[in-house]
């Protein structure tokens, strides 16, 4: 297995792997820390059965069900992401950890790509780590100790979802979900500290009027995506993204009007912030 780092906050590409073959005890455990080190790993040419995805998936954790989007008759923890050629809007088509409005959010996502324009649509991702290590001493001792409130419901992140509801959506799907978390949370596995607000869903700060919350808010929202922070994924077909969505965000750019993109997504079940 060989190992290229691809920026200086996150992200490595792993070569030489082939997840179409089951991988052993100890390959998973390499991949996992590899996965911990950079926070995003990528694998190109995996040309993945929906069985082949949902393996490597159950070796790196436990896979669970998107509350809004349906997944698969035979494989309901895998959903299709999707932009339609006719389409405008681009599914999470903004800076976000998935799903913080639950009371656990996910441990981690997986994306397959398996249709492509033939150009854009790269998804950048920041490590929030980064950002919160460049805010001052002084700005780190305030926001100790608050709590960011998500909320499903947060209109920009909303219209991302409109048309997948509309073609895919859950009949049961609850109307909203709204849960507060460490605004500072820390990594339950390597004991590092990160942001874990993000534009998409954190609507408030518990504790803080309206005003207050939005100032501080728009502060870190600008701050934890710097430039310096990122890194960006050019896809290409069956290629792997798997991302630590404890201290990262990403952003899949919308940027290829009148194409198709499709790619399969699988999301692991996480543990309650502290």
């Amino acid at each position: 297995m060989k190992v290229k780092r691809l920026a200086g906050s996150l992200g490595a590409e792993i070569a030489d792997v082939n997840l179409s073959q089951p991988i052993s005890s100890a390959m998973a455990a390499e991949i996992r820390s590899v996965f911990l080190q950079y926070s995003v790993i990528f694998l190109r040419q995996q040309p993945l059965s929906s069985q082949q995805f949902f393996d490597f998936a159950m070796a790196m954790g436990v896979p669970i069900e998107y509350p809004f989007v349906k997944g698969f008759e035979d494989f309901p923890q895998i959903i299709e992401v999707k932009k339609l050629e006719h389409e405008k809007m681009n599914f999470g088509g903004i800076w976000h950890s998935d799903t913080t409005y639950l009371e656990t959010p996910p441990m981690g996502s997986m994306l397959l790509a398996k249709e492509i324009p033939p150009f854009g649509g790269d998804t950048l991702f920041a490590s929030q780590y980064a950002a919160y290590e460049a805010l001052s001493d002084t700005m780190q001792r305030m926001l100790a100790g608050l709590k960011g409130i998500s909320k499903s419901a947060k209109a920009d992140v909303s219209k991302t979802r409109e048309d997948r509801i509309q073609s895919d959506g859950k009949v049961s799907a609850p109307q909203s979900f709204t849960s507060a978390h460490p605004v500072i949370r820390t990594h339950p596995e390597t004991g590092r500290k990160a942001l874990f607000v993000n534009v998409a869903h954190t609507d408030g700060i518990e504790g803080l009027t309206d005003a207050e919350s939005v100032s501080l808010l728009s502060f870190l929202f600008q701050h934890q995506v710097k430039p310096e922070f990122t890194c960006r994924w050019t896809w290409e077909p069956n290629a792997l993204a798997f991302w630590d969505n404890r201290c990262t965000q990403h952003n899949p750019i919308n940027d290829y009007h009148g194409f198709r993109r499709i790619l399969h997504r699988i999301t692991l079940q996480g543990d309650k912030p502290v």
